[in-house]
């Protein structure tokens, strides 16, 4: 048996009430846990994108992946290693002015880990940072210890690299139950 690694499910779908719980049940029948989860409206009018990132053997995606598009509303599902898809995520610090400066150089840390400061606040500084997750939490482990007061990041956003685009995609699969 192979070993367990992150996979992404792009999951192409109508925007229809219900369908996200419908494909979350699918993991949880299955017993997986979703690491990251971003729903998004794509270029076409109508059609929506699931970014589901699990950590999973490459069979139970593959058997995930076909009930998932069993699902009413569910056009396509692709499944995609790291090294087939470009992937970010976007993470904000919440840092007091108030920071232990002990020698930590706030500016500096911001140019080298190539964040920005969103806002300059009366109480804190608001600072933004988009990278893979261990970008974002190396940035959170060196801003902790001097005063961070809140940190969250979100889900991952991707897109696949072999650049077929969305519209072929949906044509081959009209033809695919239209002859």
């Amino acid at each position: 048996m192979s070993e367990p690694k992150n996979y992404t499910l792009l999951v192409v779908t109508e925007n229809n009430i219900g369908l996200l719980n419908h494909i979350s049940i699918v993991f949880t029948r299955r017993k997986q846990n979703i690491l990251s989860l971003t729903a998004s409206e794509s270029k076409i009018k109508g059609i929506y994108t699931f970014t589901i990132v699990v950590k999973a053997v490459k069979d139970l995606v593959t058997k995930i992946a076909r009930q998932i598009e069993k699902i009413i509303g569910v056009h396509k599902v692709f499944v995609y290693t790291d090294e087939e898809i470009v992937y970010q995520e976007i993470a904000l610090y919440k840092m007091s002015r108030n920071f232990k400066n002990n020698g930590f150089n706030l500016e500096k840390i911001i140019r080298e880990q190539h964040a920005r400061i969103l806002s300059i606040e009366e109480d804190y500084i608001l600072i933004e940072k988009t990278g893979h997750k261990d970008e974002t939490e190396e940035l959170l482990r060196i801003l902790e210890p001097h005063g961070l007061l809140q940190f969250i990041r979100s889900g991952r956003v991707a897109i696949a690299k072999p650049m077929k685009p969305l519209e072929e995609h949906l044509q081959e699969l009209d033809n695919q139950y239209n002859y």
